[in-house]
């Protein structure tokens, strides 16, 4: 995708898509609020609206040249150790820091994301060893990204020992997205957005249907498991948002299109788009 269009999708994206899902489901008299849907730190307005979103671009924009052809490995394993601690230790920010003061909730909260984060990592990469023969630091970082989205919208309405559970189940739904269904169907999501993002957010909303409890947030509500009818509105949720993201996506990107040709040329791409749109590179090779 061209950087311009990239900048110019993104602006369209954040005001007409995010802002609308913040405030139906966090706004004073938004929809999603008033229906009862509880999103505690952004699984649906971030990241399945996000990861859908992922989805249809990656549809719209086709598949990278040589992809299925040429092998896309995994560049710097280093980095992306580094890159998944940094995200590790932040999401504790942005999940403990919803609770919007430093209060039993934001432990709770604090706490949950760690505990989900470090069973969706370790699933992961113990399915990996089952199914492969041998379990990857690339997996064991993609599972536990797989546990922070997750336990994102549940974080605040939920216990450790369910937090537990919530990062299980997300490493088994998003690993079977990730290397079983994007496998058969073929789409080209270079970095699991979908996979992870999009089907980790929506699996983390339906989670709080089943495991919220108002023992840990009176201001929340009983979770299917302890006997509420919270499950209904959090499946109104995860199916609306998603599809008012995925609609709006394909919407935004034939505009931005139309207007200034989305995907750079063959050529730009195979030289690379950090030379092509930055005149930078990441590396400098010497023979």
């Amino acid at each position: 995708m061209k950087f311009s269009a990239f900048l110019v999708f993104t602006v369209l994206w954040a005001t007409l898509v995010y802002d609308p899902l913040a405030h139906w489901v966090w706004g004073t008299g938004g929809w999603m609020r008033n229906l009862g849907g509880l999103d505690f730190a952004g699984g649906i307005v971030v990241h399945a609206s996000s990861g859908v979103s992922a989805l249809v671009l990656c549809l719209l924009l086709g598949k990278r040249v040589g992809y299925q052809k040429t092998p896309f490995r995994p560049h710097n394993l280093p980095f992306t150790v580094l890159g998944g601690a940094l995200l590790w230790f932040g999401w504790f920010g942005f999940n403990a820091g919803s609770a919007l003061a430093a209060n039993d909730l934001a432990a709770n909260a604090f706490v949950t994301t760690h505990i989900a984060t470090a069973a969706a990592g370790l699933t992961w990469a113990l399915i990996e060893w089952q199914q492969h023969g041998k379990p990857t630091i690339l997996g064991a970082v993609t599972g536990a990204v797989a546990g922070l989205v997750a336990i994102t919208p549940a974080c605040g309405f939920v216990n450790p020992m369910n937090a537990i559970f919530i990062g299980i189940i997300v490493a088994f739904i998003c690993y079977l997205a990730v290397a079983v269904i994007k496998a058969k169907l073929g789409y080209d999501d270079a970095l699991d957005a979908f996979g992870v993002h999009g089907v980790g957010g929506i699996w983390g909303t339906i989670a709080v249907g089943l495991f919220a409890e108002k023992a840990v947030n009176s201001a929340g509500a009983n979770g299917l498991f302890f006997g509420g009818a919270q499950l209904w509105p959090q499946l109104i949720m995860a199916v609306v948002a998603p599809l008012f993201a995925g609609v709006m996506t394909f919407i935004i990107y034939k505009l931005v299109d139309a207007l200034m040709c989305a995907r750079v040329k063959e050529k730009d791409e195979t030289i690379g788009l950090d030379l092509t749109q930055q005149s930078e590179a990441a590396y400098t090779v010497i023979e």
